[in-house]
């Protein structure tokens, strides 16, 4: 064969790491695909890719792209090419299908269609065909359905390239070997090894990364311990160019056993995933160059710092229930502890399904990658140890400052004076509307850019980003100033006090956690009781500028069924049932604010049978047809301006996207129910065409309360009604 073309897939994330790969094994990529590479080379590149790449999944020799506008069109078309040349006929051979189309529901039926062409081809040609077996086939053909499009192909890599055949068993959520080494890759591995620097792994489980990094260090072919490969039976394959370059792995590999290593360790605290470790080193042919211990990371102590360079790289736990989150913020400090007290000058790279637990480590990341562990977004952070990246914490009350310093005194007493008037004021009709949070101050004093709130006696500080024109110093002064005054001015402890920066916000970077505390306590509004929380997230579970509306829900919700759109932790919710909503379903992507809402439901008593709550993208939901039972008299949506979330069918913009998302939640209200729309875009317009088809009212002003006046456009809101 001369020139071929091959589609090569990957782990999400890792394309583009994966085509500076395939052109160093003699490929030319021309073109990313979410989760794989088109490249050009010969029959030697593809061979190649099999046998060295650290980074695919599958190596597809692509053969033609057919029309699948039908099913009977596909079958016609796959029909048509020469199999004969790929399988032979006394052999075996299975299908994989990927894709759908109004015609081609399941993956099931395309791989029958594909299938039945191919038999059909043999039976045309010479009456005999080959048979089926989906467990040892001799051939696998691919066939990957986009748009219309059929791509088919011959699978070259048989099993997965991920699976090496050194891991049999397996520690306790293995990470695979493909995503291992696009994480050496992307923390810098090669370029340390080739300059001698060392590799550790303080949380090693069954010992895949530090054996993808000693397979590196002794240029050792990713593929050489497997025993099948899907080109093996195919009729194109080439035995003796297959044979050389085996031949030519198995001389880097004793050559690169032959040089000076480095030093590469792992530890981990369980003892039976260590022992499984051991038996993958020992299949992986790497017995003396990996040494690996159970050694829990908090009992480690070597002795002063570890000589010379290197990389410290590992993928911790984390956890699903607060106790274990709880446990695993101390588990990042001591990560954090380790590499600062023993290995300055080194790199760390701490890959996480959990990133706010980074800030535990105490260091400052240069930089984070977002990939996926399975379908799971994670990210990989990673940081220079040394001294001079150690995060000083940006609250000076956290810092451990007995009182933080007052650089204009005369200012500071200003804000302090301004303080205990607001809470005079706002703080007694608080009170007596019978709400716990509230907004105390809003930069009230242009030289103090920051909001106030007021959670049942603790105070939570959020400081505005400062614009380019101001200096950083000035602007740390005026914090300082502000954490100086206000535990006096309110009465109230310095440890009390949380302090974040808040700045301007895209997605869902509203929802992401900031810290690992746990510290929920709970609060009242209108007779709600509501879990929040202070320090974990940016925002606290409880958008204060909505109570209004959730007050208003609650004294209208009466006898109603009553839908809670893009839910948050689900406070409209406990409103609309404690106004007698006869049932509910609250519905949000994120798992954490599920849990969170049904958390706030129980705490209202509420029947989990006819008040539900469910995890699910409200944009897919929404375009659905609505079920029987998915009609309701009261529909409150409040979208984030823009979300882009890998958990998300499609891309969130409010202002493109609101008159369907209005159009869609108006198919699933009754005839004389109400949906409240609500964002808190500033720019926000609402689309002209909907009030031709509604009847709309603009409530914002009147859904205000006293506490936000200095800031009413804070959110907008309507009320929306089907036309008379």
């Amino acid at each position: 064969m001369a020139e071929c073309v091959f589609f090569v897939t990957c782990p999400r994330g890792v394309d583009y790491l994966l085509g500076d790969e395939l052109r160093a094994l003699g490929l030319e990529p021309f073109r990313n695909a979410p989760a794989g590479v088109w490249a050009r080379g010969d029959l030697a590149g593809g061979y190649r890719a099999c046998l060295w790449s650290r980074l695919a999944s599958r190596v597809i020799l692509h053969l033609e792209d057919v029309p699948a506008g039908s099913a009977d069109g596909m079958l016609e078309a796959t029909r048509a090419l020469p199999w004969e040349d790929h399988i032979p006929v006394e052999g075996r051979f299975r299908v994989t299908f990927q894709g759908r189309n109004d015609e081609i529901r399941n993956t099931q039926f395309g791989a029958q269609k594909v299938k039945d062409g191919i038999v059909d081809r043999f039976r045309d040609m010479s009456g005999k065909r080959p048979s089926v077996d989906a467990a040892q086939p001799d051939v696998t053909v691919s066939a990957r359905l986009n748009r219309g499009t059929l791509s088919l192909g011959i699978d070259l890599s048989g099993d997965s390239l991920h699976r090496r055949g050194y891991r049999i068993d397996k520690g306790q959520a293995p990470l695979r070997e493909s995503l291992a080494a696009a994480l050496l890759i992307r923390a810098g591995w090669p370029g340390i090894a080739a300059e001698g620097g060392d590799f550790y792994d303080p949380m090693c489980g069954s010992g895949t990364i530090v054996i993808e990094s000693a397979m590196m260090a002794c240029d050792m072919a990713p593929g050489r311990k497997r025993e099948r490969w899907g080109f093996e039976g195919w009729q194109g394959h080439d035995p003796e160019l297959w044979l050389s370059l085996r031949q030519e792995a198995e001389r880097r590999a004793h050559e690169g056993r032959q040089r000076k290593l480095p030093a590469i360790v792992g530890h981990d605290q369980d003892s039976r995933v260590i022992a499984t470790a051991w038996r993958n080193i020992q299949r992986a042919g790497l017995e003396g160059v990996v040494h690996v211990e159970c050694q829990a990371i908090g009992n480690w102590h070597p002795e002063g710092e570890v000589a010379g360079h290197g990389l410290l790289l590992t993928n911790p736990p984390y956890g699903e229930r607060l106790s274990e989150k709880k446990e695993l913020a101390g588990l990042y400090q001591s990560l954090g502890s380790l590499a600062l007290g023993h290995f300055r000058g080194w790199r760390l790279g701490v890959f996480t399904g959990a990133p706010e637990f980074g800030k535990s480590i105490g260091l400052r990341s240069y930089r984070k990658y977002k990939l996926f562990n399975g379908k799971l977004p994670a990210q990989l952070l990673l940081f220079e140890v040394s001294p001079d990246n150690a995060m000083t914490p940006r609250n000076p009350l956290e810092a451990g400052e007995v009182r933080p310093r007052i650089a204009n005194p005369e200012r500071a007493a200003m804000l302090a004076n301004r303080l205990r008037k607001n809470r005079k004021t706002i703080g007694q009709w608080a009170r007596r509307q019978g709400i716990d949070c509230y907004r105390l101050y809003d930069a009230d004093m242009p030289e103090f850019a920051m909001a106030i709130d007021i959670y049942d006696g603790r105070i939570h500080v959020q400081e505005y980003a400062a614009p380019k024109t101001v200096d950083e110093k000035a602007a740390a002064e005026r914090l300082s100033e502000a954490l100086a005054v206000i535990p006096d001015a309110l009465e109230t402890d310095p440890q009390a006090i949380v302090c974040k920066q808040r700045q301007r916000q895209t997605g869902l970077n509203q929802y992401e956690k900031q810290d690992a505390s746990g510290e929920f306590f709970t609060v009242q509004e209108h007779g709600c009781l509501l879990r929040v929380n202070l320090k974990d997230y940016l925002d606290t579970g409880l958008f204060l500028d909505h109570r209004p509306v959730r007050h208003w829900i609650q004294q209208h919700s009466g006898g109603k069924r009553f839908l809670n759109l893009f839910c948050y932790t689900g406070a409209a919710t406990v409103h609309a049932v404690a106004g007698g909503a006869t049932r509910s379903l609250s519905l949000d992507m994120s798992k954490t604010y599920v849990n969170w809402a049904r958390e706030n439901l129980a705490l209202n008593q509420a029947d989990p049978e006819r008040h539900r709550v469910e995890q699910a993208d409200c944009l897919e939901w929404l375009a659905r047809k609505p079920g029987r039972d998915e009609v309701f008299d009261l529909i409150f949506m409040d979208p984030p301006t823009f979300s882009n979330s890998a958990r998300m069918a499609g891309v969130l913009d409010v202002q493109k996207d609101h008159s369907d998302l209005v159009r869609q939640a108006m198919a699933r209200l009754s005839s004389d129910g109400l949906l409240i729309f609500s964002n808190n875009f500033r720019r926000f317009r609402l689309d002209e065409s909907l009030e031709h088809e509604f009847e709309i009212e603009e409530v914002s002003r009147d859904t205000i309360d006293r506490d936000f006046q200095r800031n009413p456009r804070i959110h907008r809101c309507w009320h929306i009604r089907h036309s008379a």
